[in-house]
């Protein structure tokens, strides 16, 4: 069995200020995740789901305690250490998509690769591969107005996915789609995770992703409540 660790959180707090007081988010969370790993964090809004997913993703940085992320603490890595983790290991999926409306997918899809300084000729193979990966090349040319929501979702997959992250962290990726697309990106998802030996970490109160979660870590006021596999 594969025991590599790709995170390691130990005793982490997570405050944000309010007024003159706080609020605190996370408390005392002790999490370890393996490389090839497909799991989430679970529970209602407020939970602290997407806050621990930002830290993961070094977005933000605990208040106190650690998240060794790819053998990176957080709480040490400056701003252009933590965009450059980013860039290079971790990808990201919303439930907004986030594509930019002037660019086509296939430009979409190759802007995650633009920081990476790779040749024209890399970005080209790399982008058509991961838009076949979710089924896509027929729309390389088309503007995310031109998408259903399915096929928006499964863009903001691909260009997640395109520089062969090792970690990607998709915040509430079902919750603007039906039920038939969910199942889609979701299976899309399994498959990448099995493949390529990803890791997927989700936050999400969606029963339909919590079906295809190997592992569920629910989380309720800013603590783990409970963390076992499927």
């Amino acid at each position: 069995m594969n025991t590599n660790k790709v995170i390691t959180i130990s005793q982490l707090t997570k405050d944000f200020p309010v007024g003159e007081s706080y609020f605190r988010a996370l408390e005392n969370i002790n999490l370890e995740i393996e490389e090839g790993e497909f799991t989430g964090f679970v529970g209602p809004s407020g939970s602290g789901k997407t806050t621990l997913l930002n830290i993961i993703g070094s977005l933000d940085k605990p208040t106190s305690g650690t998240a060794v992320i790819l053998g990176n603490d957080v709480s040490k890595l400056n701003t252009k250490e933590s965009a450059a983790l980013r860039n290079l290991h971790i990808g990201f999926i919303f439930q907004s998509y986030n594509l930019l409306p002037i660019y086509t997918v296939f430009e979409n899809v190759e802007f995650a690769l633009l920081l990476q300084k790779k040749s024209k000729e890399e970005r080209y193979k790399a982008v058509m591969e991961s838009l076949e990966w979710v089924g896509l090349t027929d729309k390389k040319d088309s503007r995310p107005t031109q998408l259903s929501g399915g096929e928006s979702q499964r863009v903001a997959i691909a260009r997640a996915m395109v520089k062969h992250p090792t970690i990607v962290l998709a915040d509430e990726p079902s919750a603007n789609l039906d039920a038939e697309n969910s199942h889609h990106i979701l299976q899309t998802m399994a498959q990448l995770n099995k493949e390529l030996n990803t890791t997927f970490i989700f936050a999400t109160h969606d029963e339909k992703v919590m079906q295809y979660l190997q592992k569920i870590i629910t989380l309720k006021d800013g603590r783990i409540e409970s963390e076992y596999n499927k």
